[in-house]
């Protein structure tokens, strides 16, 4: 068995060997060609840049005022849930151990049902709340601080008002 090269073998070698010598030339920064060197920009780090100082909040008696009205409102919505939920805890207490549909396990329905439309009230101070953050961010304007403040009572208070109907509604017997 012989090992014969093809016939365009010499052209092959000639390229081979002229590759380096054209190649070789473009790293040159003379001449019509752009330099192959790195660019200033190639040479900086992905490191994140520094973040731009803080831009100080500017005072909004407006928004104050809202806020403020916000929290009494939220407050009275606070206050009429939980004397909703004081009676559906009793009522709840009551129905344990009554079959679902008898007459107690559908009082204690009925005041969770209560129970979320009380929630409801507070949801929707929340929403303002969240409308107003919204606002602020699309027409970028800093975080206002008594707003965050405002928005993450709210939101806590929301989730402990939805964790208390959940225990409620889990003691009672399955429909």
């Amino acid at each position: 068995m012989s090992s014969r090269l093809p016939s365009s073998s010499p052209l092959l070698i000639a390229a081979l060997l002229t590759a380096p010598l054209l190649t070789g030339a473009c790293a040159v920064t003379e001449g019509p060609y752009p330099s192959l060197a790195p660019r200033p920009a190639e040479k900086l780090g992905f490191a994140e840049p520094p973040a731009p100082p803080p831009v100080a909040v500017v005072a909004d008696p407006a928004l104050d005022a809202r806020i403020a009205d916000n929290a009494r409102e939220r407050a009275a919505a606070v206050r009429g849930f939980d004397a909703g939920a004081a009676r559906a805890d009793r009522l709840v207490r009551a129905a344990r151990g009554s079959k679902a549909g008898s007459d107690p396990w559908l009082n204690a329905q009925t005041a969770i049902a209560e129970l979320d439309a009380l929630r409801a009230r507070h949801q929707d101070a929340l929403g303002v709340l969240e409308d107003a953050a919204a606002s602020r961010a699309q027409a970028l304007q800093p975080a206002y601080p008594s707003l965050e403040a405002a928005l993450v009572e709210a939101r806590a208070t929301s989730a402990a008002q939805t964790r208390r109907i959940d225990a409620l509604a889990g003691s009672l017997a399955p429909a």
